[in-house]
């Protein structure tokens, strides 16, 4: 899972301080789950899959996320884009197609 989450993280380009300052955990706490050493309560683990865009079977279990078929740039746009911002940018998508 550690490994998992080190990959997410960095696509989003956030840093492990502001990983743990998002779910309220020591940087050494989250530090210590991306190296296999420590865990997250199921509420941060809800929380980190809110964050990084994903779903829990893809953290822990490691299975494709169902959303694989998504370029990789495209997600990380759509994710790193403020929650409230994310319909305008779906709204320009679907302009950019009929042009």
């Amino acid at each position: 899972m550690g490994m998992r989450l080190k990959k997410k993280r960095k696509m989003f380009n956030l840093t492990q301080e502001q990983m743990a300052e998002k779910l309220n955990v020591s940087i050494k706490h989250y530090g210590g789950v991306e190296r296999g050493q420590a865990g997250l309560s199921m509420e941060n683990l809800i929380e980190t899959c809110s964050i990084l865009g994903t779903d829990l079977n893809y953290l822990i279990l490691g299975e494709c996320e169902e959303k694989d078929y998504i370029p990789e740039k495209l997600k990380e746009l759509y994710f790193s884009c403020p929650k409230e911002k994310r319909s305008v940018l779906l709204e320009l998508m679907e302009i950019a197609l009929k042009l």
